[in-house]
């Protein structure tokens, strides 16, 4: 995954010696005062004033970003924006490997928090485990039917259930979509896997 689409910025635009920070449109900005640590106030865009050596600034994606859940993600650097597809058992005991997307932003109002108790690689501490782990568990209370013909309820119910551990962080969902539903057959043979959905079969 490219730097520029991870949900923390690395990159800061400073302007006349330090003085001044850019803040550039779909951004906000935190301060962190070596005498106070980080502050309460978040920037949006804009040129804002800060002391120069005394007062670092940290730049956060506030956009919705798309973090993809499939199989050939790459997962060499731990705060790439997704995930390999997650294999779970449904609540009538069938093995499913299931593939989406999870739309995600960062509380603006809340970007100091988040900073502050979780530091910049949010990404590998708290989006991926909580998408994980409320996966499975939603999965795990619907049977293999329920998933194909109540999919946008499914859906909902996954969104709903990361809401209330990402909120807690500072971090929202905007919405959960299913791209493909795979039914695992032997798991030494993909040859009895068995598709049940897919957005790209269905295109």
């Amino acid at each position: 995954m490219e730097f520029d689409k991870l949900v923390v910025s690395f990159l800061v635009d400073e302007v006349v010696g330090g003085f001044f920070v850019n803040v550039p449109p779909g951004h906000v900005a935190c301060i962190h005062d070596l005498g106070r640590g980080v502050l309460k106030k978040v920037w949006g865009p804009g040129l804002h004033l800060k002391i120069p050596f005394w007062q670092r600034a940290k730049l956060f994606n506030s956009q919705i970003l798309e973090y993809l859940i499939r199989h050939d993600f790459d997962l060499s650097h731990s705060e790439s924006l997704g995930d390999e597809a997650i294999v779970s058992k449904t609540a009538d005991k069938h093995n499913l490997q299931v593939e989406g997307s999870i739309l995600l932003k960062i509380d603006k109002s809340r970007a100091n928090e988040l900073w502050e108790t979780i530091g910049d690689d949010f990404v590998s501490k708290i989006v991926r485990p909580v998408s994980r782990s409320r996966l499975r568990s939603v999965l795990s209370e619907v049977t293999l039917e329920q998933i194909t013909t109540y999919r946008t309820q499914v859906e909902e119910k996954i969104k709903k259930e990361l809401n209330q551990v990402y909120a807690q962080s500072g971090i929202i969902c905007d919405g959960f979509l299913l791209s493909e539903v795979k039914e695992l057959g032997d798991l030494d043979k993909t040859s009895d896997d068995k598709v049940l959905f897919s957005k790209q079969k269905q295109s």
